[in-house]
C-alpha cells in the first residue's frame, strides 16, 4: 500500500488501553525510548490485531504543529 502521508514512523505497540468505544495504544518508536500515544475506536484496535508487540507504523497528518520551550 502507499500513502501520501510523509510522517510514517515506524515501531512496536507497548501498551493497549480499551475503553467502552475507544482506545489508546503506545508505540515505542525504532531506535529509541520515544513513545507515541494514539486514540482510536476499540472496534479499529481489534480489526488491526495490535497488540503488545506488533509491529506498526504510525502515520501523522496534521494541518497544525505545535512547539514548547521551557
Amino acid at each position: 500500500m502507499r500513502l501520501s502521508t510523509r510522517n510514517q514512523l515506524t515501531g512496536t505497540v507497548v501498551e493497549v488501553t480499551l475503553g467502552s468505544v475507544m482506545a489508546t495504544v503506545k508505540v515505542r518508536l525504532d531506535g529509541g525510548e520515544q513513545v507515541v500515544t494514539a486514540s482510536i475506536t476499540k472496534e479499529a484496535v481489534a480489526e488491526l490485531g495490535l497488540a503488545e508487540g506488533t509491529p506498526a507504523t504510525v502515520l501523522v497528518k496534521s494541518t497544525e504543529v505545535m512547539l514548547g520551550v521551557e
